[in-house]
């Protein structure tokens, strides 16, 4: 079962919305030139980046690399300095973005589940369903069971996160945020809190959501995963997108020096 995708909301009102086709040919995700600094650390230098609709695009790099700083500027968790991030056409930095409407069309996985103990699976999915959509609560109930089931987890709608293992948690996390019916998904590392035997159904879940036409940017160290299911892969390093392309590019013969000293581990 696949959950109907609505139009998107306008995120900025004032904003000319430009012609159907227009809006078409952009990509659903758009970094221009993003600069990001903590104190006097550059941690972002200038980075542009693209995911067409219904591509699924890996970040790779060594931790400290700005991957993660990169996601959080993009939902607007952090403020860069500089720089442009569109959403299908629409720029969504600086004043007069609704933050609201923009979190409704950018949905988030972290690397902590973040649920809320004291509500079941289906409570953790429903409650932004209807504090942030407003939908009644069969309204949210109803589309609630439809995220748990494409996750995998309709049997376990009445179990609380105690009783639920790190990788059924995370795929609660997963279909909470697909329930708002995002443009893109933005993973921060979703597996790197899991045990490895757990790992698998998460990456299956990422999989079908490929599969269903999902745009998804990926921050993650599953390179296998990468290889096997992403359309383009993108290293970075110290602020910088060093290499960007295929997997079977960037995986099998990589251009510059950083991306082969980084993969050489991997691919031994």
């Amino acid at each position: 079962m696949s959950l109907t995708i609505t139009r998107p909301a306008v995120l900025n009102p004032g904003q000319d919305q430009g012609g159907a086709a227009a809006v078409k040919a952009r990509p659903t995700l758009e970094v221009i030139g993003l600069k990001k600094s903590f104190g006097t650390v550059e941690v972002l230098k200038s980075v542009s980046l693209q995911v067409a609709k219904s591509e699924m695009v890996f970040v790779l790099g060594r931790s400290g690399s700005g991957k993660s700083t990169m996601l959080r500027c993009c939902n607007r968790l952090e403020e860069p300095n500089s720089g442009d991030i569109l959403l299908e056409g629409e720029k969504i930095t600086g004043r007069g973005v609704n933050l609201d409407r923009l979190r409704r069309r950018i949905g988030m996985v972290f690397q902590s589940f973040n649920l809320y103990p004291h509500l079941d699976a289906r409570g953790n999915v429903t409650l932004a369903l209807r504090k942030v959509l407003k939908l009644s609560r069969d309204e949210a109930d109803a589309r609630a069971v439809t995220a748990l089931t494409r996750v995998g987890l309709a049997d376990k709608a009445a179990n609380y996160p105690l009783q639920l293992s790190g990788g059924q948690q995370q795929r609660v996390a997963i279909a909470r945020a697909i329930a708002l019916e995002p443009a893109v998904m933005l993973f921060d590392e979703p597996t790197s809190a899991l045990d490895p035997e757990l790992v698998g159904d998460v990456l299956g879940v990422m999989r079908e959501l490929k599969q269903d036409g999902m745009t998804m940017l990926v921050v993650s160290h599953e390179m296998a995963f990468a290889r096997e299911a992403a359309d383009r892969v993108v290293f970075m390093a110290d602020g910088e997108i060093v290499e960007e392309g295929p997997p079977e590019d960037l995986f099998g013969n990589p251009r510059h020096e950083r991306t082969r000293a980084f993969l050489s581990r991997y691919n031994q």
